[in-house]
């Protein structure tokens, strides 16, 4: 056991009771099996605790953390980093869906190329019904985190990092809608941003039927807070970029069209067979006894 990588993923719960069972079977179905699962309760007022307790009762890797307080997303991804004891941590939300080779593929690709600490993948949109809709991802290893910009190719919940790099860059409790933006950019200005995204698709993130104005909105609005503080009050096209997608949200929003966002961003499987794979992989997981 002593070559044995553990890795620790943290999952953030709040009212996430119609998903959370699905995102958990998802980890129960991964190829690599050396993993602690820390769920952690952000005040849920549903029945997430009860789910998270009837799969603590069936596998001792799992464990749960509640307090009874409502502390917000970036709070909790700093008590995850505290409480995880793997060298590398996960992170997860409690809606989404692991496809079942990703710890392996990311972990793999951790400890062959040792100069990253932190390794992101693409992703499989579904909607609130586990339909498979589209893709997102970057067409080749993508690591050019050299320069500041207004948007990174990284997918947040399909992160996994050294433990050491969180310890030493952990989240800003003072942008809860664009926690990861302002972590990547501060550590960015550090030059401790050794970072990769794959092409691989290793996330079923579900987008469709799951939008909401004000989240969008609040993500932009923190945004341009975090550029004003890096870069200060410099107007340029990306600043520009965002006003205008404030603009549409509010727009598409009003015309009752706001689900097409997410469609817009995706791109279309061009092999319906390689659709169909991945809603069959989807299916297996969310099926599974």
């Amino acid at each position: 056991m002593k070559n044995i990588t553990f890795i620790s993923i943290g999952i953030p719960i709040y009212n996430a009771e119609a998903y959370l069972a699905d995102t958990i079977k998802s980890i129960l179905a991964q190829t690599y099996p050396y993993w602690e699962l820390i769920l952690v309760n952000d005040g849920s007022t549903d029945n997430s605790l009860k789910i998270a307790q009837d799969f603590v009762a069936k596998d001792k890797r799992i464990r749960i953390i509640s307090d009874g307080e409502n502390k917000k997303l970036p709070y909790r991804l700093n008590q995850l980093i505290k409480e995880s004891k793997g060298n590398f941590i996960a992170r997860m939300d409690a809606d989404d869906v692991m496809h079942p080779q990703r710890l392996e593929k990311q972990l793999s690709f951790l400890e062959e190329n040792l100069k990253y600490d932190l390794v992101s993948s693409g992703l499989i949109s579904i909607d609130s019904k586990n339909k498979v809709k589209g893709f997102r991802c970057v067409n080749q290893l993508y690591d050019n985190f050299s320069s500041l910009s207004l948007s990174y190719p990284i997918v947040h919940p399909s992160v996994m990092a050294r433990k050491s790099w969180y310890e030493r860059n952990q989240y800003s409790v003072e942008y809860p809608r664009a926690e990861d933006f302002e972590l990547w950019t501060r550590a960015i200005i550090k030059k401790d941003f050794n970072a990769a995204v794959l092409p691989d698709l290793l996330l079923y993130y579900r987008e469709e039927g799951n939008l909401s104005k004000d989240k969008i909105i609040n993500s932009y609005n923190d945004t341009l807070k975090i550029y004003t503080n890096y870069y200060g009050n410099k107007f340029n096209t990306e600043v520009v970029k965002i006003y205008l997608k404030i603009l549409v949200v509010n727009i598409m929003s009003y015309t009752g069209n706001l689900q097409k966002l997410a469609n817009r961003r995706n791109k279309s499987f061009e092999s319906d067979i390689l659709k169909k794979d991945l809603q069959e992989v989807l299916n297996q997981v969310i099926h599974a006894d």
